[in-house]
């Protein structure tokens, strides 16, 4: 049994995640219809979210002989490697893989983050099911820079 003060599952226990559903709600509407005013929306309920210094899981490896921690990857078919971002721990879990290490981090920074690392394609968010994936085009849109 947890001794979580917080019972209700659906709620989530950090702060920086609380708003984060607004997120997986713009993406399933994408994903049952993949307009362009469906993209747009769900790209303004991400920058909302950061605006409101909203937060993301990020699953990490355990460090290798360097000491340094590695955020998770993805690879897709074409070869290209994607950082692996939750809108909250349900998402997270529904991987069904390994326990990993998770920490959270701040949306804003994560993408800019992203933009520096010539080595991954974006961000793939909640790669098991409310799944949207923000290349750094998309990021830069997110962001504002464009």
């Amino acid at each position: 049994m947890s001794n979580d003060k917080n019972t209700n599952t659906n709620t989530p226990q950090d702060k920086g995640l609380q708003g984060n559903e607004k997120i997986e709600q713009a993406i399933a509407a994408l994903q049952q219809e993949a307009t362009q005013e469906l993209l747009a929306h769900a790209l303004t309920v991400i920058r909302r979210r950061m605006n409101e210094n909203g937060q993301f899981i990020l699953a990490v490896e355990p460090p290798t002989g360097d000491n340094q921690l590695r955020i998770g990857t993805v690879k897709t078919g074409d070869n290209k490697v994607w950082w692996v971002a939750f809108t909250g721990f349900e998402e997270e879990l529904k991987g069904g893989g390994s326990v990993q290490s998770t920490f959270l981090t701040d949306i804003g920074q994560l993408f800019n983050s992203a933009l520096q690392v010539n080595e991954i394609e974006g961000i793939i968010l909640n790669p098991w099911n409310r799944t949207i994936m923000l290349d750094k085009n998309l990021i830069n849109i997110v962001l504002g820079n464009i």
